[in-house]
């Protein structure tokens, strides 16, 4: 285990160290695969040190690596969840074998598609879903229905649909096709389902709806199911910005 700043949950070690979620790493102590010096372990309430012995069936944990960081192209059609219980594809079915255990910095709906970012690290994915680290959140999104521009342009001061308020969107027709039309949005809370809200709120229905950025990182060209990974240097001066914004 790395050293640790305080003593810290069991299955937040279990988690860091990539061996399994949080929600798991509870299960596998119910089950009694996990020990902590020697002694197996039969509720997660239970903290631990970087000089305890914690193992797994009997193995120590793995060396917990840096935080690293994936931009992945998402289709539309997956989930992004490691199992969902009405069996249908998850994101992290579709990445490559070779990848660690990864999880998904926010969500993007199952029809939704483009940039998701993933991390090998919960604390990183905290990180950068918190309001505080200032990212933008750009779309692209294809809607249905007659768009009034005064109406996006309104968003510019937030919105309350059913009781629940939404921040400062900025929002723009880019053009219309028909009976259709594309509309460029940003913002910074994501909130669950937030862009399709907003715009049915409007009366519009969303067609196709494409995240090109998160913060800093862009989709680019990153071919659609493709992942690459933030070089080391470029993730670490974009948090080094991010801490000096606050």
């Amino acid at each position: 285990m790395s050293e640790t700043v305080a003593p810290e949950r069991i299955a937040k070690v279990l988690a860091r160290a990539g061996v399994c979620s949080r929600r798991d790493a509870e299960r596998w102590i119910v089950a009694g695969r996990v020990s902590v010096d020697g002694h197996v372990l039969t509720t997660p309430a239970v903290t631990v040190t970087a000089g305890n012995d914690v193992r797994v069936d009997g193995k120590p944990l793995p060396v917990p690596d840096r935080p690293r960081l994936w931009r992945y192209h998402k289709p539309a059609g997956l989930v992004t969840t490691h199992r969902d219980e009405k069996g249908r594809p998850t994101v992290f079915d579709a990445l490559p074998g070779e990848l660690p255990r990864l999880i998904s910095i926010g969500r993007l709906d199952l029809n939704s598609e483009g940039l998701l970012l993933l991390t090998n690290d919960g604390a990183l994915a905290r990180r950068l879903e918190l309001p505080s680290t200032g990212w933008i959140r750009r779309y692209k999104v294809r809607v249905h229905g007659e768009v009034e521009p005064e109406r996006l342009a309104a968003l510019a001061g937030g919105v309350t649909i059913d009781g629940i308020p939404y921040g400062p969107i900025r929002a723009a027709l880019e053009r219309r096709q028909g009976s259709n039309a594309w509309i460029a949005m940003a913002l910074r809370e994501g909130k669950h389902r937030e862009v399709r809200r907003v715009l049915e709120h409007l009366g519009l229905q969303v067609t196709r709806l494409i995240r090109l950025s998160y913060g800093p990182f862009q989709l680019g060209n990153l071919p659609r199911g493709a992942v690459d990974e933030v070089p080391k240097k470029v993730l670490a001066e974009q948090l080094g910005h991010a801490d000096r914004r606050r």
